[in-house]
């Protein structure tokens, strides 16, 4: 079993805070293509974000992360199930899953592991989805702005496994019969304080922080402050959501 790449735990309240959430109608679509709403479980929860969404179409749904911190920063609800455990091993019977999820997570899994896990998890017929949501987009004149940051002082400090982000999870190998894809947008209207607490949540933040001792965030904050007009305003944020969905 490959070790647990924590990229995550010492922000865990601002990951709760500050992360996107997925679209409705994404839960909404992958409920409909299972054979039944019994148990759905998602793997890699963080902080719940996905299994509060799922709550809303299956009777049981089981969220886990490998990370104490992440599932003591989750919210309660009472749909949802919240334990620690890895990818791996999630201690779920053998069939008795209708869906498997994993929300911007599989790049950091040992995926055989994974795989084998879902597939002894799932009952036949049972779905497995996988998803990421790739760089955000605002209007042109930010995009610049968030670009640099990104890729010009942040790129050397992403982690290697960002890459199958950047894929949008197309270079992963899926050994499930694989069916086309839910086509849903994702979005959301944010202020300028809640785009930069998006950005606290990066590991590359994380990484360029310990590596110089310094917090590119001001100097981002005042560069996006004078391109975003009027302050006191949302904008809407768009991600490009990619889906892999397959049927045990």
């Amino acid at each position: 079993m490959a070790a647990f790449k924590d990229h995550f735990s010492s922000r865990s309240a601002g990951y709760a805070a500050f992360r996107p959430h997925y679209p409705e109608a994404l839960f909404q679509l992958l409920a409909e293509a299972c054979p039944g709403r019994g148990l759905a479980w998602d793997c890699a929860t963080g902080n719940g974000q996905a299994a509060r969404g799922l709550a809303g179409y299956f009777r049981r749904v089981v969220a886990s992360d490998a990370s104490a911190a992440q599932i003591a920063a989750a919210p309660p609800h009472a749909g949802v199930e919240f334990r620690v455990a890895p990818a791996e091993a999630s201690g779920l019977p053998d069939a008795s899953a209708d869906l498997v999820t994993v929300a911007q997570a599989a790049h950091w899994f040992d995926l055989p592991a994974f795989f084998a896990e879902a597939r002894r998890v799932l009952r036949p017929g049972g779905l497995l989805a996988i998803w990421c949501y790739e760089r955000l987009s605002i209007e042109p004149a930010l995009d610049r702005i968030v670009e640099d940051f990104y890729q010009g002082l942040l790129g050397p400090y992403w982690p290697p496994e960002r890459r199958h982000v950047e894929a949008g999870y197309r270079d992963l190998p899926f050994p499930f019969a694989e069916l086309p894809p839910p086509r849903v947008a994702m979005g959301a209207v944010w202020t300028l304080d809640q785009l930069l607490g998006y950005f606290s949540t990066w590991s590359a933040l994380k990484a360029y922080q310990k590596d110089t001792g310094t917090d590119p965030l001001p100097d981002l904050a005042e560069r996006l402050a004078g391109a975003w007009i009027s302050l006191d305003q949302g904008k809407t944020i768009k991600w490009p959501l990619s889906v892999r969905l397959g049927r045990a």
